[in-house]
């Protein structure tokens, strides 16, 4: 049986859709990431999940038993599922054991636990007056966590963070899934920040699910170029490369109009095992260049770990 289960769920604003017909369904333990643009009802979506806005139509059931929205019950939310928001406050003038200790409804050793996994237990005795972001971010996911949730919705916890911050806490939100068994639905807008994580990703457009898969499939195999973009720059395979790579390798005809990421490509020895190209920029993207060749017509985007190469250089492409 489902951990949650949302069926038709559908939500106008001023008129207009922000949420349309979504359904789905989540196991125990499962990681789901929801994609989208600005807009498309990432968040509207994890607070209809959390009881706190209400649906126009659908329903969310949640262990069996249908999630009440703020319509039907005094307090809104549920007490079993945990929402943290991007626009999470913690109080001032209080020490960080304070707040943990007001929210706790765990044993001393389980929220020691839960301090230890989020990287806060140095941090219980300063005021949160004198935190960092990155440390404000992990108090008040633990501060959540105390409250003992079985499912917890995190909606774009990356925000705002440093590279170092946000290192710490996609560690963090790992070991939450993976170390404590807790059953996550995140939100985020940056690719790499769902694709090693997520063992599904569902993707909305409009308020409506465009594609639903696992990260291999949604990345190699978007269902359009709206897919395609946001997790990351690509080439579709016209049939003018198509025929011109079919000369060096048996490209299957389905391959035609198909999305081909940079890494799909690599710059072949000799000109008898690739397509002859020019490249016509080159950018140093840290771990690899990503080039941008001029060959048969089109122009295809490369990366590679050659650096002794520059604009212009004549260059033989490979699938």
């Amino acid at each position: 049986m489902s951990l949650l289960q949302v069926s038709g769920v559908s939500k106008k604003e001023a008129g207009n859709f922000v949420l349309k017909d979504i359904s789905f369904s989540q196991n125990q333990l499962q990681k789901i990431a929801i994609a989208g643009e600005t807009g498309s009802g990432k968040s509207t979506l994890l607070k209809i999940i959390a009881g706190i806005v209400q649906p126009d139509n659908g329903h969310v059931l949640f262990e069996n038993e249908k999630v009440k929205g703020p319509q039907e019950q005094l307090i809104a939310g549920h007490p079993q599922i945990g929402y943290h928001s991007q626009y999470f406050e913690l109080r001032n003038h209080y020490r960080v054991e304070e707040l943990l200790q007001m929210a706790n409804q765990l044993q001393p050793e389980e929220a020691e636990v839960i301090f230890e996994v989020c990287r806060i237990t140095h941090l219980l005795k300063r005021f949160t007056s004198q935190l960092s972001g990155g440390e404000r971010q992990r108090i008040a996911l633990a501060k959540l966590l105390v409250t003992n949730p079985s499912l917890l919705l995190l909606d774009e916890p990356y925000s705002n963070l440093d590279a170092i911050h946000k290192s710490i806490l996609k560690t963090v939100i790992t070991d939450i899934s993976e170390t404590l068994n807790y059953t996550c639905i995140l939100v985020s807008h940056d690719p790499s920040d769902l694709l090693s994580w997520a063992d599904e990703i569902m993707v909305l457009k409009d308020g409506v699910m465009v594609q639903r898969a696992n990260p291999g499939e949604i990345y190699r195999e978007p269902v359009n170029d709206y897919v395609a973009a946001l997790f990351g720059p690509y080439t579709i395979l016209n049939p003018s490369l198509a025929k011109a790579f079919s000369e060096f390798t048996d490209l299957e005809m389905n391959r035609i109009n198909s999305f081909m990421r940079p890494c799909d490509f690599k710059i072949a020895e000799n000109g008898t095992t690739g397509v002859r190209g020019v490249i016509r920029k080159m950018k140093f993207l840290g771990g690899f260049y990503e080039l941008e060749v001029s060959l048969a017509g089109s122009c295809i985007l490369v990366h590679t770990n050659h650096g002794n190469l520059k604009e212009d250089d004549v260059v033989y492409i490979s699938i």
